[in-house]
């Protein structure tokens, strides 16, 4: 059987795996430091282990929480029990049960998405706006289509005269006000905007996809931009 896997910050491991053991888990560890959830992802894809622990420090972060939810949506780690340890003993909760790791994937729906204290995903809304009904439809644009942030590139999703999805690799946070950039074949539309909702994605290469309402965009010239290139 693989062995469990153990995430923590490297000052609190000892102290977790000395929990563990008095909790009675056995055998040896395959151990991470919370800097490093990719290579621990890949290891549990790998060789799915029926036990994984996050030390509650880390499951109460962004990547932590996309963690749990990158294996609770995976029908392949449908063994998987993963579990919110405090390495001082006073914590601990099962946040993914083998049953739930057979649900439907979620990751990388549309929606704003919030995570309990404790590093579980919460449910996930519907794909809207902040109001919670969209002021336009949104277009899905050809792959390719990028528009700037403050200077930092991220990938456009979709996009509608009043705002976008996009995939930045660059830290995108509800509420942040960004001034926007993006070109179209004869000039650069510049405009200012908001983040109503972010989520991190634990991928291959971590990003954030985002929702952004345009603040004092051309709406007409960005109307023609969606039709020139939808998908």
């Amino acid at each position: 059987m693989p062995a469990p896997v153990v995430i923590s910050g490297d000052a609190l491991m000892p102290e977790l795996l000395d929990r563990l053991r008095l909790e009675g888990v056995e055998g040896d560890f395959r151990t991470f430091p919370d800097t490093e959830p990719i290579p621990a992802l890949q290891s549990i894809i790998q060789s799915p282990p029926e036990l994984i622990v996050l030390e509650r420090l880390f499951a109460a972060t962004p990547r932590g929480a996309a963690l749990i939810n990158r294996i609770k949506t995976d029908p392949a780690l449908g063994g998987c029990e993963v579990r919110v340890v405090s390495h001082s003993g006073d914590y601990a909760r099962v946040v993914v049960t083998p049953s739930q790791s057979a649900a439907p994937a979620l990751a990388g729906a549309a929606g704003g998405h919030g995570h309990a204290a404790d590093g579980a995903p919460a449910e996930t809304p519907p794909s809207m706006d902040w109001h919670g009904t969209r002021r336009a439809a949104r277009h899905a644009v050809r792959p390719g289509i990028e528009m700037q942030f403050d200077g930092n590139p991220a990938m456009v999703v979709d996009l509608s005269p009043f705002g976008a999805q996009v995939v930045s690799p660059t830290v995108l946070r509800p509420n942040q006000k960004v001034r926007i950039s993006l070109p179209s074949d004869d000039f650069v539309m510049r405009f200012r905007g908001t983040v109503v909702w972010a989520q991190f994605e634990l991928t291959q290469v971590p990003q954030y996809r985002a929702g952004i309402e345009f603040t004092d965009a051309d709406a007409r010239a960005v109307e023609l931009f969606c039709k020139k290139n939808k998908q």
